[in-house]
C-alpha cells in the first residue's frame, strides 16, 4: 500500500476526501482568524495505517464534519523540508501515524498516537474541541 496523498500542491495535500494545509505558519494564521484549534497529522508514504486513515477514517462523513471545526495540517515525515523536522521535534513524534491537536499558538490539547478507529478518532476530535473551548 502507498499512503501518499492522491493530490498535492505547494500548499495542500489531500488524504482520503480531506484537504490538509502543508504550511504550519499559514495554518496558525488561519486558526487565529477563525478561532479554531489545529489538528496536525504526521504521515509517511510507507505507512499502512496512514493508508487506513485515508481509506476508512477520513472518508467517513461524520469525521469530515468534525474536521470542519479544525484547521488541518498534514506533515510528511518523509520530507526533507526543515519545517517537517522542526514540527516532528516540537511535538515529539517518533512514528506515523500521529495526530496532535493544538491551539493556534502550538499548545498541545490532545495527542492521538497510532491508528484510531473511526469512532475513537471522532472522540479524540471532540475532546480536542472541548479542551480548546475550555481555555
Amino acid at each position: 500500500m502507498n499512503a501518499a496523498p492522491a493530490l498535492s500542491d505547494e500548499n495542500y495535500s489531500y488524504h482520503g476526501d480531506t484537504r490538509w494545509q502543508t504550511n504550519m505558519s499559514a495554518a496558525q494564521a488561519t486558526a487565529v482568524a477563525e478561532d479554531k484549534p489545529i489538528v496536525v497529522y504526521f504521515w509517511t508514504t510507507w505507512c499502512t495505517y496512514c493508508e487506513d486513515y485515508n481509506r476508512e477514517v477520513y472518508a467517513d462523513p461524520a469525521v469530515q464534519s468534525e474536521l470542519d471545526d479544525f484547521v488541518k495540517v498534514a506533515v510528511n515525515l518523509d520530507s526533507d523540508e526543515p519545517s517537517a523536522s522542526r514540527l516532528q521535534r516540537t511535538y515529539n513524534v517518533n512514528y506515523p501515524p500521529q495526530h496532535v491537536i493544538v491551539t493556534p499558538d502550538g499548545e498541545v490539547l490532545v495527542r492521538i498516537n497510532g491508528y484510531a478507529e473511526t469512532s475513537d478518532f471522532r472522540s479524540y476530535l471532540e475532546a480536542g474541541k472541548r479542551e480548546y473551548g475550555a481555555r
